[in-house]
């Protein structure tokens, strides 16, 4: 993988609570500027569309951070982002309904905005909050629903990204790596172990520590 490549694989992210315009926009201009993608909150994506500065690829959040909103709340929240500019739609499953054994309603939920945007779609599954099998069923609820692939974490759980985590998921769809994720060398032991993307904060950094 090229440094373009190696680029292109990264989300180059911001979703915290305070996270102003101002931020938004140093994050299109970094994400742009070093030729990686950006994932910002939903709120500020039709201003990032129009941004003169922005990356080709514009990715957004739904349910997010907890994924206990309605079904219906999550996918209006899908179609308005899609409808605001968005590229791509990250949704976070409701764990509580996974873990009560609901799993056709995950599944369900998930289908609903699959269907209802043309865009990408990948399932946070929230891996620091489930076991195993608990990671293998919310990943097989994102292949029932015909989603296009599985991310590790919202990065607001107690626990981010792991190897043996991108390893597990892999094995059913393509998987974005997400949550404390801070340097090449865990950008490359991420993609090494099966993901094709990564999310991170620190995608600057990342990008910056290709070998030249």
């Amino acid at each position: 993988m090229n440094r373009e490549e190696f680029a292109a694989s990264i989300d180059h992210t911001v979703l915290g609570p305070e996270t102003t315009p101002a931020d938004v926009r140093t994050v299109l201009d970094e994400a742009a500027d070093h030729g990686m993608n950006a994932c910002i909150p939903p709120c500020y994506v039709s201003e990032a569309a129009e941004y003169e500065n922005a990356p080709e690829t514009i990715a957004t959040v739904v349910g997010f951070p907890h994924g206990q909103h309605a079904p219906a709340v999550k996918r209006d929240e899908a179609v308005a982002a899609w409808e605001d500019g968005a590229d791509e739609v990250d949704i976070v499953i409701n764990v509580g309904r996974l873990k009560a054994g609901d799993d056709g309603a995950v599944a369900d939920e998930l289908a609903d905005v699959v269907a209802a945007v043309p865009v990408p779609v990948k399932v946070i599954v929230e891996t620091a909050l489930l076991d195993d099998a608990e990671k293998r069923r919310a990943c097989e609820a994102a292949v029932a629903a015909d989603a296009d692939m599985v991310k590790t974490s919202t990065g607001f759980a107690d626990g981010g990204a792991t190897v043996p985590d991108v390893e597990l998921m892999s094995e059913y769809l393509p998987v974005k790596a997400s949550g404390g994720v801070a340097s090449y060398a865990e950008a490359t032991a991420m993609l090494d172990a099966g993901a094709v993307r990564i999310g991170a904060s620190a995608g600057v950094d990342i990008v910056e520590g290709y070998p030249e």
